[in-house]
């Protein structure tokens, strides 16, 4: 890459950015639009602007708001685990803040004004004289202007250590004030238990965990709900609800144009083939007989499809924290006993698979995940060497026409290979939460943490390594097949060319998604063609808006890797460290808005990401550290030792804050449960809470409640977006 297309790219991306940060001022003002940009706020009720400090929607007044929100503001609206991601961005601006203070005046000067012969340019890909004169390869073999590099790696560690103690502590008080609340917390009053034994004496497992926690905790057990294989009556669930959907859907578009044919549709294969029927008609007929047909098949499965696991229930949260932290079997195998999470991520098809199943799954899926990452690193070093420029006209010759032409060369040189390399990791997220699930895991939480750690050190080895060891394999092929053991030395001497790659790819990632993170237009252009062509129901509409959560399984892993790519070249090349703090500075901006009026979480971990997150934090300086180490050594610096004792420090500090502050987060604290609540807990309800909706007649019975008083609250709906097109039409 040249000079002229890092700077293509970096002007390119920011007017993209600035262009659809006006695109977001003037939509997001639309009354039409509110459900798009503010449904976190509007499913809870509020005033799409409610607690705004600006009531004029400018391009700029988002910025002003995410300011002045407080993390009360964001616990409120999004839960505690949205408030420990802004602590990662948060931490990881300050990393590089405080080490650009430092290093940014330190090194770059030495580095520019070293005077040599000659300039050792790096041999790897997308490098150019400029940019490497303000780095390391610029510096001499074995000088002494390599001892400031020395202490920046020092004054780096030091920074990381500071700020990730300090955050571990604030993260750790966040969840100690969530789970003291005194609010009647449904988990708090519950355990999971896998791995049940088979009874000795012909109980039933129902009967089976009742005697034997009763018998352990005689005062406080309340009743314990079987875990069951819902498969069948799983199905008859889900096809009585569509029913009922469909249902709904035409006795709308029947009282839409009363003169108008009663809605008819073909019960064929897609609705496109069979006997026409009346759809009216035909989905009451259809609610009528799958009702019994659910009754009966729940009360078969609660009595003959019971399995080895379930949730058992105590009057008193102390009882149940302690419960979850105490070994109740001699046996690793048997009655496995976990904290509960919410109802709502539990994952019920995986509870009942035995110990030694999950293990087996868990190592498979290793091996799966280990030959992924094998599998991938060929075609993402492919990528990286073949989509420079020099490398395109030597495999296509007859490009080169089209190729020597500035404009073209110069778009293609600033945007190619990044977009090639986002593009290809985008297709993996999803395998990953697959192979996740896959192993047992019991929560969906900590499915996503699972898939958000094979991501990341996927992310790793294929971007960070991949990338700089697939162009420098491809570019010195030759030298290295003459000189074998010259590979380290062309390794080495590639990475400062490789950061100008990683400068483009960071700029683009923040400026050209952050812009696309705010504005949503990808998904305001697919809610108004869904409520054009689509929608014909309030619950249709709303289906079409709904967000989701923020997606912790791939938000997290590519934060970690921008950051690991930061540190990591923060000594060799300083030029990257501003751009690292912008992206996460600008990523806390961004996010803060879209966490206060966008996303609407799915569940509540209380945290548990942290540790989860400052573990991957520490792998980062641990694989700079020993980067830098490998770096000095091929520079022929003689002291080079002196850095020896930061991958130590940066275990032993891992291992101190596991042992300080790890334990709370994988258990409830007693003294942090212990805490009075302001009302005695509704057993029943908290029982009911945790059965699945198929087996749950009373959800069965408000849901039809629901239906019935549909029409008022289609009024009601309707009332609050003509109050907010009067909001928005006065603003």
């Amino acid at each position: 890459m040249d000079l002229s297309s890092f700077i293509t790219s970096l002007t390119t991306s920011f007017i993209i950015f600035v262009i659809l940060m006006i695109l977001f001022g003037w939509l997001c003002t639309k009354p039409g639009n509110t459900v798009v940009y503010y449904p976190n706020r509007i499913l809870k009720g509020m005033d799409p602007w409610e607690g705004s400090r600006s009531k004029t929607r400018n391009p700029f007044s988002w910025i002003r708001e995410a300011f002045s929100s407080s993390e009360d503001d964001v616990i409120a609206l999004s839960g505690v685990d949205s408030a420990v991601y802004f602590v990662f961005l948060g931490t990881a601006f300050g990393i590089f803040v405080l080490s650009g203070i430092v290093l940014l005046p330190l090194c770059l000067p030495l580095a520019t004004t070293e005077k040599i012969a000659r300039v050792v340019d790096s041999t790897g890909k997308n490098a150019f004289n400029d940019l490497d004169k303000l780095s390391m390869a610029h510096l001499k073999e074995h000088g002494s202007r390599l001892w400031a590099f020395v202490l920046a790696c020092y004054w780096v560690s030091f920074v990381t250590y500071f700020l990730l103690w300090k955050a571990y502590k604030h993260v750790s008080d966040l969840r100690a004030a969530a789970l003291m609340s005194p609010e009647v917390k449904a988990e708090q009053f519950a355990i999971l238990v896998r791995d049940i034994p088979k009874s000795s004496e012909d109980l039933s497992p129902q009967e089976q965990v009742d005697t034997y926690f009763k018998s352990i905790y005689p005062d406080t057990f309340y009743k314990s709900l079987i875990v069951t294989e819902n498969k069948q009556v799983n199905k008859i669930h889900e096809e009585l609800q569509l029913c009922k959907k469909k249902l709904t859907r035409a006795e709308t578009i029947k009282e839409m144009n009363p003169e108008a044919p009663t809605p008819t549709h073909k019960i064929g294969f897609l609705g496109l083939i069979g006997k026409k029927v009346d759809s009216i008609e035909y989905y009451n007929e259809k609610i009528t007989e799958l009702t019994p047909k659910l009754e009966a098949a729940q009360k078969e499965t609660v009595k003959e499809k019971q399995q080895a696991a379930a949730v058992v229930f105590f009057t008193n949260r102390v009882t149940a924290a302690a419960a979850a932290q105490s070994v109740h079997a001699r046996m690793v195998d048997t009655w496995t006993v976990l904290n509960a999470p919410e109802p709502r991520q539990i994952l019920w098809t995986n509870l009942p698979k035995s110990f030694y199943a999950r293990e087996i799954r868990q190592y498979v899926v290793y091996f799966i995940v280990f030959l992924t990452i094998c599998f991938y690193m060929i075609p993402i070093g492919l990528i990286s060497a073949f989509t420079t420029l020099p490398n395109l006209k030597k495999l296509l010759p007859f490009l080169k026409p089209i190729l020597d032409q500035d404009m073209i060369r110069t778009v293609l040189g600033a945007y190619l290979p990044q977009l090639a390399l986002i593009i290809f990791l985008a297709l993996l997220p999803k395998f990953l939460l697959f192979l996740s699930k896959a192993e047992g895991i019991p929560t969906v939480s900590h499915a996503e943490r699972a898939a958000s750690g094979k991501y990341f050190y996927f992310s790793v080895l294929n971007v960070f390594i991949g990338v700089t060891i697939g162009g420098t394999l491809f570019d010195s092929f030759k030298d290295i097949q003459e000189k074998p053991d010259s590979i380290v030395d062309k390794l080495a001497t590639s990475l400062p060319g490789n950061a100008t790659f990683f400068l483009t790819f960071v700029a683009l990632k923040f400026f050209v998604g952050y812009g696309l993170e705010l504005s949503r237009i990808i998904p305001l252009i697919v809610f108004h063609l869904k409520r054009k062509y689509l929608c014909k129901t309030e619950s249709d509409i709303k289906e079409a808006w709904i967000p989701g959560n923020l997606g912790y399984a791939t938000k997290i892993p590519n934060d970690m890797l921008i950051l690991t790519i930061v540190i990591c070249y923060s000594v060799i090349a300083p030029l990257i460290i501003p751009f690292g703090a912008i992206y996460f500075g600008l990523g806390w901006l961004v996010f803060r808005n879209q966490v206060l009026n966008v996303y609407v979480p799915s569940y509540e971990s209380y945290g548990k990401m942290w540790p989860h997150i400052h573990v991957r934090i520490v792998s980062s300086l641990l694989l700079f550290q020993l980067t830098m180490v490998g770096y000095f050594g091929v520079k022929q610096f003689y002291f080079t030792p002196v850095i020896f004792p930061l991958p130590i420090m940066s275990l032993v500090f891992a291992f101190v804050c596991s042992k300080k502050f790890y334990r709370f987060f994988e258990s409830s604290a007693l003294e942090v449960v212990s805490h009075e609540l302001k009302e005695s807990p509704n057993m029943d309800r908290v029982f009911r809470s945790f059965i699945p909706p198929c087996l749950n007649n009373e959800e069965e019975n408000e849901e039809q409640q629901l239906l019935n008083a549909e029409r008022g609250n289609v009024k009601q709906y309707d009332n609050a977006l003509s109050q907010v097109s009067k909001i928005g039409a006065n603003v």
